[in-house]
């Protein structure tokens, strides 16, 4: 069991920040956590700042899965297919399995889809397998993919279509959710000696170092690096000129699980008109649906939250409906989400853009990584690492992600045995008694640390005080759209706003 102490843990501020570092990282999405860990790992001095905080961006709105390549696979992007097989592979048996399950998706076959088109889903789905047996991933992680009857999809699926003939099963890797999974990996990194700090703006850069902001205190520092990784996504061409990026909005609405009852997989609906596209209806632990996704091109301005506009909520409704017995409503929408994708600019839509990544090295030394995807992050990480080193002349070990462990990470087996709530064992896997003890050693009793935001709201106060001692929460933001993703329905948020202030006066307390 990992102890209260030993954790890593997330500074809010620029305070501790030393004036000099081999490696300097900007922005602690997906991308730069792992690229913090990366470097690390490898025994080099890191720190890694972000203007506001831990998966402030694109990683906290995605569908929460981790994708084994299909789609690329049928556009004949090959590479990036099987590096997304052996990055789930990874993240589901090595890194992560705390934190990534496998997830049972269903096609139902209508009468809208032809026996050509459900034939083309079979091969696509085997193709799939294929990728995960190519990657050496078991067959225990991930099940063999099949067609089912009408009677199996209507277990699976109960609001499919009357005239459902069957279905198309397969399976794929869903995140507990993505936010905890970049924490999880700052706080790795953090252990590993990585200082990270949330609310530091770098003002200035270049390739040996960054004039800082501290957004709580307004105080600036210049640091110095032998080393300056540019890892923040849609916003890295506003940060270092010349990089070109089309960014793509993914969109994702929240539902109650009442509008889908009795559903206990991921629905599928073939988007009218694409080759290989789906809207995914993707069931979450905490009684919600998140139904996604959009492939839209964004212009203009990079918002620091996008907006969701109504033609995609439409769009996803729409579809989605065309293989359910009763369709969705604007009714059944409780919330949205919007992300953008930091897509490699080319010609074509972005539904076509490849997700490869790419590291870019600007004429003053910062080396940028762009593109990619969630789950790929470790590899994009390793290749931002390796070119730093490259460049820079620094010395360090070979990259060892790909076999390092996150913290809390075990076979499901040993999660099995944990002696703690089911809910903090998904969360935080050998850390849930470490979440629930730090709670106690503040002063609460076992139940109060355990008392849930509300009976349709399981979220605790124990993981709320763990979000501010140990994860760096500076405000109730910080705990309800990041720490937790509560923020997402916007009456869940309101409710829960007395139990995230009530963890603020715990942990103030203890500390006076």
């Amino acid at each position: 069991m990992t102890s209260v102490t030993d954790s890593g843990r997330i500074t809010a501020g620029s305070a501790g920040i030393p004036e000099k570092t081999e490696f300097l990282v900007i922005g602690l999405g997906i991308t730069g956590a792992g690229v913090a860990l990366d470097a690390a790992a490898r025994g080099l001095d890191v720190v890694a700042v972000d203007a506001f905080d831990v998966a402030w961006g694109t990683s906290r709105f995605s569908s929460k899965l981790v994708h084994g390549g299909l789609r690329y696979l049928a556009q004949g992007q090959l590479g990036i297919a099987h590096e997304s097989a052996v990055e789930r592979g990874i993240l589901m048996e090595s890194t992560a399995p705390h934190l990534v399950h496998a997830l049972p998706m269903v096609i139902p076959l209508t009468s809208d889809i032809s026996a050509t088109d459900a034939f083309l889903a079979r091969r696509g789905v085997g193709a799939g397998d294929l990728l995960r047996r190519v990657a050496r991933t078991s067959r225990t992680t991930l099940p063999k993919p099949r067609r089912i009857n009408a009677t199996e999809t209507r277990a699976l699926a109960p609001v499919s279509r009357r005239d459902v003939r069957g279905g198309v099963l397969s399976w794929d890797g869903q995140l507990e959710d993505d936010a905890r999974l970049v924490l999880d990996i700052a706080r790795t990194a953090a252990s590993r000696s990585a200082r990270i700090h949330t609310r530091t703006r770098v003002v200035e850069v270049t390739g040996t170092g960054a004039l800082l902001r501290d957004e709580l205190t307004g105080e600036e520092r210049r640091i110095e690096a032998r080393s300056v990784i540019n890892a923040t996504g849609v916003w890295a061409g506003q940060l270092v000129p010349g990089i070109t990026l089309k960014p793509s909005r993914g969109t994702h609405l929240v539902l109650r699980a009442s509008s889908l009852p009795g559903v206990r997989c991921a629905v599928m609906a073939p988007v009218p008109g694409a080759s290989n596209r789906f809207v995914f209806a993707l069931p979450q632990p905490d009684g919600t649906f998140y139904l996604g996704l959009t492939d839209e091109e964004v212009e203009g301005e990079i918002p620091d939250v996008p907006r969701v506009p109504e033609a995609d909520v439409t769009f996803l409704l729409d579809v989605i409906s065309r293989v359910l017995d009763k369709p969705l409503t604007r009714a059944d929408v409780v919330g949205s989400y919007a992300g953008l994708r930091p897509l490699l600019s080319s010609e074509g839509s972005t539904a076509d853009l490849s997700r490869k990544h790419a590291v870019l090295i600007s004429e003053s030394g910062v080396v940028t990584i762009v593109g990619g995807k969630l789950t790929t992050y470790r590899r994009m990480a390793q290749d931002a690492v390796d070119a730093a080193l490259a460049h820079s002349g620094l010395t360090g070990s070979g990259c060892v992600t790909r076999s390092l462990p996150l913290l809390g990470a075990a076979s499901r087996d040993a999660l099995a045995t944990l002696d703690a709530p089911a809910r903090l064992v998904r969360r935080f896997g050998t850390e849930a008694p470490a979440v629930l003890a730090n709670a106690i050693a503040l002063g609460l009793t076992e139940a109060e640390a355990l008392t849930p935001v509300s009976t349709t709201i399981p979220a605790t106060l124990a993981e709320f005080v763990f979000g501010i001692t140990h994860e760096g929460a500076a405000d109730i933001d910080d705990l309800l759209d990041r720490r937790t993703r509560i923020g997402l329905v916007p009456a869940d948020r309101a409710a829960a706003v007395d139990l995230a202030e009530h963890a603020f006066a715990v942990v103030s307390g203890a500390r006076t």
